[in-house]
């Protein structure tokens, strides 16, 4: 009866959330529905591009298997960046809204004794990244001893940024036996290393690529010869452009810091936002860039991978985004 009663809890839930599918696409409603071989409660490893949906399934799959009952950790979710870990938790808790579900999202840069507190507490699902999920197993705060899936969330990226040690030591600490998900946009070679260690035999589902092209967008590129070149092309857009809100994607937070430097000397308004900056003062520019007068010229500079991670957040209607490599 407990079984039935969280799967109608559950099902419940998703009946507020709408989910956007590709053409020819079958939606199954449930997962009993889908006849699973049982291979695939073994290691799994998932290939899909950013925006294919692949955060609800985690999230759903979390889900179905929590015993609600059993206030210990029973999911453990890593991701490569705060606000990645934060939008995990979100999702988790809006879709499990009716289940009575405890889920904490554990990262640096906050207090250290909340994170303690919500521990004891006792929390089905923690959503983190690894250097701070790793302290509070290392503190005994976070008991792994009732994990029974463990999921690497954009695994590329928590290897480009050097999380692979971490990752391994959290790993050491789970019981035998728990499920391991690796979610990856892309297949690099890492990853199958990875796989390989963490993994016996897994399956791989992979989702074919679509097109990233969205309705109502125009695209075009400016090819811009030299380095020194590209500051006054950009100068040349928004003199040319009728925009009152814009994204410009860096790849470097040195180049944000520059770029945002030279803006602000031209008489544009400009904020910024990259990886070293304390959590709450991104927080602040967020907020503030979303409430953004639309008759006011407004720019947002930002390191390209911190950014992708806002892709949940309600912000005003953006007239440009640039790519500034």
């Amino acid at each position: 009866m407990e079984s039935v009663s969280k799967r109608n809890n559950l099902e419940d839930d998703l009946k507020n959330v709408e989910f956007e599918t590709s053409e020819n696409i079958e939606v199954i409603p449930s997962f009993d529905s889908m006849c699973l071989r049982d291979d695939l409660l073994r290691g799994i490893y998932a290939y899909a591009q950013s925006g294919t949906g692949k955060t609800a399934t985690l999230g759903i799959s979390i889900l179905q298997m929590l015993d609600t009952q059993l206030r210990e950790t029973q999911a453990l979710v890593l991701s490569p960046t705060r606000e990645l870990a934060s939008q995990i938790q979100k999702v988790i808790l809006a879709l499990g809204d009716y289940m009575n579900v405890q889920c904490h999202a554990c990262y640096g840069g906050t207090n250290i004794g909340e994170d303690i507190r919500k521990l004891d507490y006792g929390q089905h699902v923690i959503s983190g990244t690894p250097g701070r999920v790793f302290d509070m197993i290392r503190r005994r705060s976070l008991r792994t001893r009732a994990v029974k899936l463990f999921v690497l969330d954009e695994a590329d990226e928590m290897l480009d940024k050097g999380f692979k040690e971490q990752i391994y030591d959290v790993y050491r600490y789970l019981p035998p036996g728990t499920q391991v998900v690796l979610l990856s946009a892309t297949m690099p070679h890492e990853i199958l290393e990875m796989t390989s260690k963490f993994m016996t035999n897994p399956v791989r589902i992979l989702v074919k690529r679509d097109e990233l092209t969205l309705e109502g967008i125009k695209q075009f590129f400016v090819a811009v010869e030299r380095e020194e070149w590209k500051f006054d092309t950009l100068c040349d857009l928004y003199d040319t452009l009728t925009v009152t809100q814009s994204v410009i994607f860096c790849n470097t937070k040195r180049k944000v810091a520059w770029l945002t430097e030279k803006m602000l000397k031209n008489n544009f308004t400009v904020a910024s936002m990259h990886g070293d900056m304390v959590q709450k003062e991104r927080e602040e520019i967020m907020k503030d860039f979303r409430a953004g007068d639309r008759y006011v010229q407004s720019i947002l500079v930002v390191q390209r991978i911190y950014f992708l991670h806002f892709k949940h957040f309600k912000i005003a209607i953006i007239n440009l985004y640039l790519h500034v490599v």
